[in-house]
């Protein structure tokens, strides 16, 4: 007799009505929290990282990257379009790591592999935008003064994702509707 494991999908089937409603719907997040900064002493933070953090640990790698990638690209290409080919570069593939991470890392502590992902996810952001800056700008000091928000920045949009997604119980929504999807 051959037994056959059922296990609970970690996300939609690719291009499903489901998927693609959610890759849309975290986009539009991304886009509208790309498009204003709160005002800090000496710049701008900027919050789009919650919506990318929690659609890679909720999405597979390919839509985490097309919502980080594609969802910080049209931001700055509305409001701010000087670092739009290094957000789409950088958040994209930020939220591919964090998703992968996410979902193929300690499968029986997912919130383990979540905490894995984004912490690597923010050292992607931090380095790669730091860079940006100096390729951008064609300042190394200008990219330094840029350094603390990026850090906070890329922190607060770890432990929002992570904190949206298990401590709101986000993530237990989103298995109900994954394992309703017809």
């Amino acid at each position: 007799m051959i037994q056959t494991l059922t296990t609970k999908p970690a996300y939609p089937k690719r291009y499903s009505v489901l998927w693609i409603t959610t890759c849309g719907l975290f986009m539009a997040l991304t886009i509208l929290l790309s498009s204003f900064g709160v005002p800090v002493p000496g710049g701008k933070l900027y919050l789009c990282d919650l919506a990318i953090t929690t659609a890679a640990i909720l999405l597979d790698p390919i839509g985490a990257m097309l919502v980080g990638g594609l969802g910080a690209f049209i931001g700055d290409a509305l409001f701010y379009p000087a670092p739009m080919w290094v957000s789409l570069v950088v958040h994209g593939l930020q939220a591919y790591v964090i998703s992968y991470l996410a979902h193929n890392t300690f499968k029986n502590k997912p919130i383990y592999g979540a905490i894995l992902g984004v912490s690597v996810g923010c050292v992607i952001l931090v380095v790669g935008y730091t860079l940006g800056k100096i390729f951008v700008y064609s300042t190394f000091e200008y990219a330094m003064l840029k350094l603390p928000y990026e850090i906070a920045q890329g922190l607060i949009g770890a432990v929002g994702g992570v904190f949206l997604t298990y401590g709101l119980h986000l993530k237990k929504v989103w298995q109900t509707m994954i394992s309703h999807q017809r």
